[in-house]
C-alpha cells in the first residue's frame, strides 16, 4: 500500500505543534498549563503569549493528533482483531513506561486505551454518515461533562490551579531530583489524568477518533477532494473556531483567569472550536498541497510524521534533559519558553530526514511493530505496510 505524504505531513505538523503546548509543562509548574496566572498575576507578556497559543494552537494540535489516529485505526482494521489490540495494548505499555519513568504528561496511554475501544466502533459502523455522527455526539458529550464539572465545582481556588510557595518548591525538588520520589508523584499524577479520562476527556478523545475514521473512510483524508473544496472549507472551519474561540480568551482574561469559569465553564468554547480548526488545518494542507509539494521542507514534515511516536518520545527525552536535568525548570517565562521550540523542531526534522534514507520506519515504530507481530502471532509477512 503506497504512503499517504499528505497525511505523512498532516501528522508531522501535529506532532511539532503539540510541543508549542508541551514547552510549557516541561519549563513550569503543571498549574501553568492553563493558567498563566498561576503565580498569582500574569505579566502582559506572558497573557498575550497565552492568549495567541490558546487561538491557535492549544487543544488544537492534540485534537488533530487524535483525528489522524482514528484514521489511523481505519486503516489498520485489514490487518485483522489480534493486530490491532495487540498493537494498541503495547501502545499503552509505553505510554504507562513514559508517564511513570520520564514525564507526566503523557498521551499514548490516553490514546491507546481509548483507542482499544473505539476501534470496534469503527469496525462495527453502519456507514460513514452513522460513523461522523457518533463521533460528534461523543465528542459533544465529553464538552457536557465539563460543563456539569463546572456546576458542581464549589468558588474555591484549587491549589493545583494557583499553588502557594510551599507546593511551587516541592514540585521543583521532585523534577529536579528525580528518583523514587518523583516516580511517586508521577503515579499520582497519572491516576488523576486516568480518572479526568474516564470522566470527560475520554468521551471527546473517542469522538474525534470516530471523525478521524469517518473522514479517512470517506476519501477526504486521502485527498480525494477537490482542491477548491479543501481551501474553502479550510478557510470557513478555521475562521469559525476561531470566532468562537475569541470571546472566551477575552473573558478569561477580563475575570482574571478565575478558577471556576476558566477551568470549566470557558474551557468549552475552546473545546467546541478545536475540531473546526484541527480540520480546517488539515484541509488547508491538502488544499495547497500542490504548492506545498516543492518546498523540501515539506518532505522533512513528512519524514517527522513517519516516525511520529519516535519524535514524540525524543522530545520528551530532550525537554526532560534541558528542564530538569539541566536546572532549567522554572527560569523562563511562556514567551521565553518558546526560543526553545524551533531547536527541538530542528533536531526531529534532522533525525527523522536522516534515519529515513537508511531505514524504512523510525526505531520505536521497528520496535512497535516487531513487538506486534510477536504478541498478535501474527507474521509480518500477512501483514501490510
Amino acid at each position: 500500500m503506497a504512503r499517504n505524504v499528505t497525511l505523512d505531513v498532516v501528522r508531522g505538523v501535529a506532532i511539532l505543534g503539540i510541543l508549542l503546548l508541551n514547552i510549557n509543562a516541561f519549563g513550569l509548574p503543571k498549574a501553568a498549563y492553563l493558567n498563566p496566572a498561576w503565580y498569582g498575576e500574569a505579566t502582559l507578556r506572558d497573557a498575550w503569549t497565552w492568549a495567541l497559543l490558546d487561538l491557535f494552537a492549544q487543544v488544537k494540535f492534540l485534537t488533530l493528533f487524535a483525528l489522524l489516529f482514528g484514521a489511523g485505526l481505519q486503516m489498520l482494521l485489514v490487518r485483522g482483531k489480534r493486530w490491532i489490540q495487540a498493537r494498541l495494548s503495547l501502545l499503552v505499555i509505553f505510554g504507562f513506561l513514559h508517564a511513570v519513568f520520564l514525564w507526566d504528561g503523557d498521551i499514548l496511554l490516553a490514546y491507546g486505551l481509548v483507542g482499544l475501544i473505539s476501534w470496534r466502533m469503527v469496525r462495527d459502523a453502519s456507514g460513514v454518515k452513522s460513523l461522523f455522527n457518533t463521533g460528534v455526539l461523543l465528542y459533544l458529550m465529553g464538552v457536557g461533562v465539563l460543563l456539569l464539572l463546572g456546576a458542581i465545582t464549589g468558588d474555591q481556588i484549587n491549589r493545583s490551579w494557583v499553588p502557594d510557595a510551599a507546593h511551587l518548591q516541592y514540585e521543583q525538588f521532585w523534577k529536579l531530583n528525580g528518583g523514587a520520589e518523583a516516580i511517586d508523584n508521577r503515579l499520582d499524577l497519572l491516576s488523576s489524568s486516568l480518572l479526568a479520562l474516564g470522566a470527560q476527556y475520554g468521551w471527546e478523545l473517542a469522538g474525534m477518533m470516530l471523525i478521524g475514521a469517518a473522514l479517512m473512510r470517506s476519501g477526504w483524508l486521502r485527498g480525494e477532494f477537490s482542491l477548491r473544496h479543501y481551501r474553502r472549507t479550510g478557510l470557513i472551519l478555521v475562521l469559525a473556531g476561531l470566532l468562537i474561540n475569541l470571546p472566551a480568551v477575552i473573558a478569561q482574561w477580563r475575570i482574571g483567569w478565575d478558577y471556576r469559569w476558566t477551568a470549566f465553564y470557558l474551557q468549552a468554547p475552546r473545546e467546541l472550536s478545536a475540531p473546526l480548526q484541527t480540520i480546517g488545518y488539515a484541509a488547508l494542507i491538502y488544499g495547497f498541497w500542490p504548492s506545498l509539494a516543492r518546498f523540501r521542507l515539506t518532505g522533512a514534515l513528512a519524514c517527522v510524521g513517519r516516525m511520529a511516536l519516535t519524535n514524540y518520545l525524543l522530545q520528551s527525552l530532550i525537554c526532560i534533559t534541558l528542564f530538569h536535568r539541566f536546572g532549567l525548570f522554572m527560569k523562563f517565562d511562556r514567551l521565553q519558553l518558546l526560543a526553545f521550540v524551533p531547536t527541538v523542531w530542528a533536531v526531529n526534522i534532522l533525525i527523522s530526514v536522516l534515519w529515513l534514507r537508511r531505514f524504512r520506519q523510525g526505531p520505536v515504530e521497528w520496535l512497535w511493530r516487531q513487538l506486534t507481530a510477536r504478541a498478535s502471532g501474527v507474521p509480518l509477512s500477512q501483514t501490510t505496510r
